[in-house]
């Protein structure tokens, strides 16, 4: 198995190289990333709702030694992440990090939780900072309601206006 620290900074040269090719190209590779993604999240969504996003994204901080903090309650699941490992490894390294390499978090989960009937509010704050927070929501109108507070919005592959 490949290290972390080399895998990160392998899926930042990639996203650069995509990136050369088009947005479309780029787009494309995120949206085969969350196909991946659905056989480790989509039943357990489905079936515990928020309260297994917060049982998946638990599980990722032990794994991947995230500082992040979960929050729950009945209509939201909110993780703010303090100091993303994934991004400050891309950061500590020789190679320049590819510019808008958070974008693959939302470009992953937010067609999922489309799916799944959930509204994704994903603000990335500062691209050069490893940090972020994002809100999952049962209620649409409370997700535009926290979208309006976002300091840097996230798109996704295939988000509508919902």
């Amino acid at each position: 198995m490949i290290p972390s620290d080399h895998f990160t900074r392998f899926y930042n040269e990639v996203f650069k190289f995509l990136e050369t090719q088009g947005e479309d190209a780029l787009q494309e590779y995120w949206l085969e990333i969350s196909k991946n993604q659905d056989k480790h999240t989509v039943d357990l969504f489905r079936e515990k709702g928020l309260e297994g996003m917060r049982e998946y994204w638990d599980h990722i901080r032990i794994e991947e030694n995230c500082d992040l903090d979960l929050d729950i309650n009945d209509d939201r699941l909110e993780l703010r992440m303090n100091a993303c490992p994934s991004l400050g490894k891309v950061l500590d390294n020789d190679a320049d990090p590819m510019g808008r390499y958070c974008d693959h978090c939302a470009g992953w989960i937010g067609p999922i939780l489309d799916r799944l009937g959930y509204h994704l509010v994903y603000d990335v704050i500062d691209r050069k900072k490893p940090q972020c927070v994002m809100q999952v929501f049962k209620d649409q109108e409370k997700a535009h309601l926290a979208e309006k507070q976002a300091k840097l919005l996230m798109g996704w592959p295939g988000k509508a206006d919902k």
